[in-house]
């Protein structure tokens, strides 16, 4: 799946990992908090992340450097894959305490200078917390206590138009699920383990279970049955509706994009950010371009650690083609600063209520979190679709289960409502209205957010969408003094071309006082641009984007100010094609 590209040695070295657990399954059906925080603490890979753009076969010399900061501690190194961020994923034969790892790749980066950062690859869990079976009314989208407010939505959207990704342990083609199911993909790189379908990366999302042994995940881990995780979080999102059989999804008129990146013990970090990577429309090497672009990612998974580079690259990646990335805050009762992804800088962050609108036993908490929906409790939980296999596929069935991992969809399935109505819509506009439309809560929440979704104010929030003005680049148009102007008819699209290899192409456009622009550029699938912008009156850089690849580059400007702001957004070349096959599109928008 990876390109066959060789790193440095000092990136060989590093190829250890940390395991974050997977965060949701049956009570009885997966690992427990305990367990999986016991596995986090071991690791079998590192990810790797150099400055330069493309190395060469190692030097013995660096291979020497790399073999050194791992002697005397009995491991030997392997290198398995590029991925979609330039990082490199690296593999040990044994696993390695987060300790040791963390003070390998000190002395890794102290012995070159070329790598930009070290750290574990670690493994995610579903969000997950015991439920009760029996309970099969949803509650959670009608009820006035702590309930969505979901059919009053539904007459104004139903998520048509909209794709989700679900990136998770994959989907089952339930009865119920099955016709809003788009063809996903397998992200899952170890296939002796943690796949358990016999394979590694492939074409196929479906679920083959995820049920493990006594012992399986870690020493002491308990034995637990196929949690079918994402086969019920997909079913919150856009379960069939009004087909007279199961259950009603939020946004039944989306479509889901299965992602599998979980399997047997949880999932590494760095298949979870190809996926999401994948998933927004960025390119990952050795896996086939998606058709399906999602505007909106569900992470219903985690584990106690940091916010990785590697995360937050792939959250900055996935925002910057357009996706609102919606993630569960964790199920371990503590401040979600404490939680990844949920840490990270850009997502939406879910706290999960019960049915009387009080903070659920088993939710976290604290400043980081956005808003609360619907997650169960005792004696109330989440109806969803699931199997009814205890290890491999069997029936369709129906269960409820509780997490922060049945919040989470409720408020991805209310966002592709929102988008359905408003395309143009950025995740920072997404998530602000999310947030300023929801509920007061009914009962104690502290540290939940805002309030209690409330789908139908958040729809009305969304608005409509304005008409895009699209433009023509209009050469010469290579310095600041000779920049097109755009005018005010926000937003813009506009269409141009690098025609040789030192050409520069700049824009001006106006940012009221208090106003707020996003721009997003998007070279063609051959070529690595960048995207910079200046006050155009000074020549003073404002910021930024240097994504690699044919990643998609961002930059979002506010004017503080007592006078309107003009700034020039410069496009360059880095790499690829140029004269007319050098093209690229340049997106400009209100961010207010």
């Amino acid at each position: 799946m990876s390109k066959h590209f060789k790193p440095s040695a000092s990136l060989l070295a590093l190829a250890a990992a940390t395991f974050i657990t997977l965060q949701a399954a049956p009570a009885a059906a997966f690992v427990s908090s305990a367990s999986a925080g016991d596995t986090a603490e071991l690791t079998d890979r590192l990810i790797v992340k150099y400055r330069s753009a493309t190395e060469a076969a190692p030097s013995e010399a660096a291979k020497g450097r790399a073999m050194a900061a791992l002697q005397g501690r009995g491991a030997k190194l392997g290198y398995l894959r590029r991925m979609g961020n330039g990082a490199h994923v690296f593999k040990l034969d044994k696993a390695l305490s987060a300790a040791e790892l963390r003070q390998v790749a000190k002395e890794l980066r102290a012995g070159d200078a070329d790598i930009e950062y070290v750290e574990p690859d670690l493994v995610m869990q579903p969000q997950f917390t015991p439920n009760d079976p029996s309970y099969a009314q949803q509650w959670h989208y009608f009820e006035s206590t702590a309930g969505i407010n979901a059919p009053a939505a539904w007459e104004k959207s139903t998520g048509a138009g909209v794709v989700v990704a679900v990136i998770d342990t994959g989907v089952r083609p339930h009865a119920d699920l099955a016709a809003n199911l788009l063809p996903g993909y397998d992200f899952i790189s170890d296939a002796t383990l943690v796949s358990n379908d016999g394979t590694g990366r492939d074409t196929d999302p479906a679920d083959p279970g995820d049920w493990v042994t006594a012992g399986q995940c870690a020493t002491g881990s308990a034995a637990a049955n196929s949690s079918w995780h994402g086969t019920h979080v997909s079913g919150t999102i856009a379960a069939v509706t009004n087909n007279s059989v199961g259950v009603s999804g939020v946004a039944f008129d989306a479509k889901v994009l299965p992602v599998r990146a979980l399997g047997r013990c949880g999932g590494y970090t760095s298949d979870i950010a190809d996926g999401m990577i994948w998933a927004a429309g960025g390119t990952v090497s050795g896996v086939p371009a998606n058709a399906n672009p999602a505007k909106v990612l569900n992470l219903s998974l985690g584990a106690t650690a940091a916010c990785s580079t590697t995360y937050q690259n792939a959250v900055t990646i996935a925002r910057n083609f357009g996706a609102t990335v919606v993630v569960a805050a964790g199920n371990k009762a503590i401040d979600a600063v404490n939680f990844a992804p949920a840490n990270c800088t850009g997502v939406v962050v879910v706290a999960a209520v019960n049915r009387s609108g009080g903070r659920a036993s088993y939710s976290d908490y604290g400043t980081l979190v956005d808003l609360a929906a619907p997650g169960g409790d005792t004696n109330a939980g989440v109806l969803s679709t699931l199997n009814a296999g205890t290890t491999v596929p069997a029936g369709d069935n129906y269960v409820n289960y509780m997490g922060t991992s049945m919040a989470a969809p409720h408020v991805a399935a209310t966002a592709a409502l929102m988008l359905s109505l408003n395309p143009l819509l950025t995740p920072d506009q997404v998530e602000s209205r999310l947030k300023a439309s929801v509920r007061a809560f009914p009962a104690t929440c502290s540290g939940c957010g805002t309030g209690i979704l409330d789908a139908n104010m958040a729809v009305d929030a969304a608005g409509t969408a304005p008409a895009i003005t699209s433009v023509a680049e209009a050469e010469a148009n290579d310095s600041i003094a000779a920049a097109q102007v755009l005018g005010a008819a926000l937003p813009v699209s506009v269409s141009g071309t690098i025609s040789k290899l030192a050409d520069k192409d700049l824009y001006k456009v106006d940012i009221p006082v208090g106003g707020s622009i996003l721009a997003r550029l998007r070279p063609n699938a051959s070529s690595n641009y960048d995207l910079v912008a200046f006050d155009a009156a000074t020549g003073t850089q404002l910021a930024a984007s240097n994504q690699t690849g044919a990643l998609a580059d961002q930059v979002i400007l506010s004017n503080t100010g007592s006078n309107v702001l003009t700034v020039a957004l410069q496009v360059s070349r880095v790499s690829g094609l140029t004269g007319a096959s050098g093209t690229y599109s340049l997106y400009v928008s209100p961010n207010n």
